[in-house]
C-alpha cells in the first residue's frame, strides 16, 4: 500500500489541484467557490496553511488555514478534504497539527455541521477536540452540492494541540467518551424522522441522522426537521451553558447540563 505523504503546497499548478479536490467534494457553484488560487497563494505565501495529500504522484487531499487573533484560538482550519482513501484526512490533519505546534499555535479552531456524522465522530473522537459554541446558520445559505437547500447550522470545534485527548489521538488511542448510567436521550431517531423527548437529566444524548446529506436528497422536509430539531436540542442546551462531552456510538453527542445554583 502506497503511504501517504502531506507537504506544503508552493506551486501554483498544485493550488490548482487542491482546487480541484475541493470542486470534486462540495460541487460548487459557479462563482460561489470559497478561496481561490490567488487566496491560496497569499496564503502561503505569507506564513499560512496550505497542504496537500498524496498517494504517489496524485494529490487526495488538501487543506487550507489561517492565523487569527490569540483571543479565537490563534489559528482557523478553514477547509480540509480527501477524495480517496482512508487515512488521508487523518494524515492531513496530524500534519496540520505538526506544523502549528512547529509555530507556537497549540490550538486550532474550526466549524462543522453538528448533524454528519462522521464528522461529530472524527472531530470529537479520532482527533480528541471539543466543541465551544453552536453557531446557528453561521454562513447563511451556501451554494454547493452538499449544503445547498439547508440553513448552515456549525458547532465550533476547538482542538487543544497538547491536551491528553489530541496527543493520544496524534498517536492513534481514542478515549471513548463516558455516559453516565442515568443518561436520558433528547432527541431520538424514529423511522427516521428526529423525535423530541421531554428530561430532566443531568446528562443527556442527542441523536444525529444516518446520513443527513442523503436525506437532503431524497427528503428535503425530513431534513429540515433534523436542523430544527437539533438546533432546539442540542443548540438550546448549549446556550444554557451545557458542555458538550463527546460523540458516543458514532451516532450521539453526549451533552452535561450546566449546574444551577439555588
Amino acid at each position: 500500500m502506497e503511504q501517504i505523504l502531506v507537504r506544503e503546497l508552493r506551486k501554483h499548478q498544485e493550488f490548482d489541484q487542491a482546487l480541484d479536490i475541493f470542486q470534486q467534494i462540495w460541487s460548487f457553484e459557479p462563482g460561489a467557490e470559497p478561496v481561490s488560487a490567488e487566496m491560496l497563494l497569499a496564503f502561503s505565501h505569507f506564513g499560512n496553511y496550505v497542504s496537500g495529500a498524496f498517494l504517489g504522484e496524485r494529490m487526495v487531499g488538501a487543506s487550507v488555514g489561517f492565523r487569527c487573533a490569540p483571543e479565537a484560538g490563534g489559528f482557523v482550519s478553514h477547509m480540509t478534504g480527501a477524495v480517496q482513501g482512508k487515512g488521508v484526512g487523518t494524515a492531513l490533519k496530524r500534519h496540520q497539527r505538526g506544523w502549528a505546534l512547529a509555530r507556537g499555535i497549540t490550538r486550532i479552531v474550526w466549524t462543522f455541521d453538528p448533524l454528519v456524522r462522521r464528522n461529530a465522530q472524527f472531530n470529537l473522537v479520532k482527533l480528541g477536540a471539543s466543541v465551544t459554541a453552536y453557531l446557528p446558520n453561521f454562513y447563511g445559505d451556501m451554494a454547493d452540492g452538499i449544503n445547498a437547500g439547508d440553513e448552515s447550522d456549525r458547532l465550533c470545534a476547538a482542538w487543544d494541540l497538547t491536551s491528553p485527548g489530541a496527543i493520544a489521538a496524534a498517536a492513534g488511542e481514542f478515549t471513548p467518551v463516558f455516559v453516565a448510567q442515568d443518561a436520558e436521550s433528547a432527541l431520538v431517531s424514529r423511522d427516521g424522522w428526529p423525535e423530541r423527548r421531554e428530561t430532566s437529566a443531568a446528562t443527556v444524548l442527542v441523536q444525529t441522522p444516518e446520513d443527513i446529506e442523503a436525506v437532503r436528497t431524497v427528503n428535503p422536509l425530513q431534513a429540515a426537521a433534523w436542523r430544527k430539531e437539533l438546533r432546539e436540542t442540542l443548540g438550546a442546551l448549549m446556550e444554557d451553558g451545557a458542555a458538550v462531552l463527546g460523540f458516543h456510538g458514532r451516532s450521539s453527542y453526549v451533552v452535561q447540563r450546566r449546574a444551577h445554583g439555588r
